[in-house]
């Protein structure tokens, strides 16, 4: 098994707003896109300078279905929102054993 982790800084405009906003799309994906085996989205609620806002836990079967989904065109448009309201991102992709 694949797994996918994101996490998002937001920018302060609208970000009550827009964090759900972009939970609601993303927890979406999983209907829409069949190599998507599993999908958590969780909104940070600790006060920490080393806090992000938002993370993303994901699973797929391989590499190639982690592949399909970035490629996604649905994907791809919660891509464009996230981009319009985030200021970073870290990602971690590795192989469950």
């Amino acid at each position: 098994m694949v797994v996918h982790i994101v996490m998002f800084k937001f920018k302060e405009e609208n970000k009550a707003l827009n964090l759900a906003k972009v939970k609601h799309k993303l927890e979406k994906l999983e209907e829409l896109i069949e190599v998507l085996r599993s999908m958590e989205v969780g909104i940070n609620f600790t006060d920490s300078p080393r806090a992000y806002d938002m993370s993303l836990y994901s699973t797929f079967e391989t590499r190639g279905d982690l592949k399909i989904y970035a490629e996604h065109e649905e994907h791809l448009k919660v891509v464009e929102l996230i981009k319009e309201v985030t200021i970073e991102s870290k990602v971690v992709d590795y192989v469950l054993e």
